[in-house]
Order: structure tokens, then C-alpha cells, then sequence
């Protein structure tokens, strides 16, 4: 874990294919670990970590080995949040103005929008409000480079191929329903595969991960209780042949919640998540269109 500050790394790390390029690019928003140093908060580090999406670039490491994409992320989602709209940010968290429109929604109202303000137990992440100037400078510097990465790496399969398949990849805490103020007996599956209601890829895309899935023993449910957020919302577009599926996985199969460190699960999950990949490339080999 590193809290230094992001001078010596770019707000993402790229890993292009290392065989023949598929029409597949990964994304990872949240496993960054690197806290910028001018990041005035008034809790501990600890605290603060809840937002990290754990190792979870590296259960998908493989993707590159069969011809995907990834995109990772490598500053933490609580300082600026990739994964949310630009208008999805709290106005009373600044110190002035905001210069555009805002339209904050229920991840802000839940202290977890553009800009995190609150952690579980209602914790505030500041004591003060925050300068214009400084989120503006979040935007700029970690954002927008991170969703610039991510949209090149779209455009680039999408062009070669006339067709795009996405992966949107996450880790979910074991009380994401009480996170997310949410009343329910429901058991939290092992995944929660996303699609906004069946909007932002093929059934059979879907389908095909949660058969996967469910054939290696795990729980799978749909849009229960994430359906996916700005970046599958704005990558997924079925009709154009643009598919775009968010891939949640609960931590505590791979991870110890409290130390973060890697379980004797990781391995095995690790490896079921390389076998996925196989089964997408030759799905995503047959089903896109043939190169001239």
C-alpha cells in the first residue's frame, strides 16, 4: 500500500494485448492504491481504504493474454470517483460555486459520488469544505486522463473490429446491501453482473458469463443490488454492436475484508476468471466481424 503521492505514476496503467488483438477491453476504476498527498482528509488511511477494489486488476491479469485491453486506474475512487457523472457531486461539499450544472443522485446522497464524502457509520471523510479549484484539479488530473485512456482503447477495437465487448471489473464489501442503505433477508451473491436492466449488451453476453459462473459453484445474481453506473452507461450501446457488462465480485472469496490481504481463495478464483476469459475470446472471436 503506498500513500505517496501520484507524481511518479499516471493516473493509469495500460496493458495492451500481448497475442493478436480481440474486439474486448477490461476496465478496473477503483484498484488504484495511491493516495495524493494533497488528499486533506480527517479520517485514518484505514478508514479511508474501504473504497479500494483490492487486487482486483490482477484476478483479471490474463486479459492481455488473450488478446483484451486493460485499463486500470491507479489513484483511489474516495478522491475522485471515474465510475460516477461529472453532475454527480455534492454542491454543499464546496467552498463556491460550481461553474456547470450539477444533478446530484443517489451515490452522492449516500456520500459516494463524484467526490466521496462519507464512509460507513456515516463517517465524514472532511472537516472543511473543499476548494473549487482543488475538485476541479481531480478532474483534470485523474479523471479526465482516465476516462480519455479507457475511450482510446474503446474507439481503437471498436474501428478495427465494427464491434466492441466490455468488461467493467469490480469487488463488492460483504455488506453491500447495508452500504447502500438497502433493507433485505437477501443473501449477497459471489457476483452481481450488471447490465442497467438489460441495456448495455446482449442477453447472450451476459448469459454466457453467468452460465460460466454458475458452472464453477458460484452465486450469481443480476442488476442485485449494482446494475452499473456511468461507464457501462456510456460504453453499452447493443444496437451499435457496443456491449458493456460491470462484473462485481464479493471480496471475502478472494480477500480478507479487514488485513486486505489476498486469501487461499485468490488463487483458485484467479484462475477460474482466466479460464472466463478463454471462453469470452472465443466467443468474441466468432462473433465479431471479420477483419478485410
Amino acid at each position: 500500500m503506498s500513500n505517496s503521492t501520484l507524481n511518479h505514476l499516471p493516473p493509469f496503467i495500460r496493458h495492451d494485448p500481448t497475442v493478436e488483438p480481440i474486439a474486448l477491453v477490461c476496465d478496473s476504476p477503483h484498484s488504484g492504491i495511491t493516495y495524493p498527498v494533497d488528499f486533506r482528509c480527517a479520517v485514518p488511511m484505514e478508514q479511508l481504504r474501504q473504497g479500494e477494489d483490492n487486487h482486483v486488476h490482477e484476478l483479471w491479469h490474463a486479459a492481455p493474454s488473450v488478446g483484451a485491453t486493460l485499463v486500470e486506474a491507479t489513484f483511489p475512487r474516495v478522491y475522485i470517483d471515474p465510475n460516477r457523472s461529472l453532475k454527480d457531486l455534492d454542491p454543499d461539499l464546496l467552498d463556491g460555486q460550481w461553474p456547470d450544472p450539477l444533478s446530484p443522485g443517489e451515490k452522492t446522497r449516500l456520500g459516494k459520488g463524484l467526490v466521496w464524502t462519507t464512509l460507513d457509520q456515516n463517517v465524514r471523510i472532511y472537516d472543511q469544505k473543499l476548494p473549487v479549484a482543488e475538485v476541479r484539479k481531480r478532474i483534470d488530473q485523474f479523471y479526465t486522463p482516465y476516462h480519455q485512456a479507457l475511450a482510446e482503447a474503446i474507439d481503437q477495437r471498436y474501428k478495427q473490429f465494427g464491434a466492441l465487448w466490455h468488461l467493467n471489473l469490480h469487488s463488492m464489501p460483504a455488506n453491500a446491501y447495508e452500504r447502500m442503505d438497502i433493507q433485505t433477508d437477501k443473501k449477497l451473491a459471489d457476483f452481481v453482473l450488471g447490465d442497467r436492466d438489460g441495456t448495455t449488451c446482449s442477453p447472450d453476453f451476459i448469459g454466457l458469463v453467468e452460465s460460466f459462473l454458475i458452472g464453477k459453484g458460484y452465486t450469481v445474481a443480476r442488476n442485485d443490488p449494482y446494475k452499473g453506473v456511468e461507464l457501462i452507461a456510456q460504453i453499452g450501446q447493443p444496437p451499435k454492436n457496443r456491449h458493456s457488462l460491470q462484473v462485481e465480485i464479493i471480496r471475502p472469496i478472494y480477500m480478507n475484508e479487514q488485513t486486505r490481504e489476498k486469501n487461499d481463495g485468490f488463487v483458485t478464483l484467479q484462475a477460474d476468471l482466466t479460464e472466463l476469459l478463454g471462453v469470452l475470446r472465443d466467443y468474441i472471436t466468432d462473433q465479431q466481424p471479420r477483419q478485410d
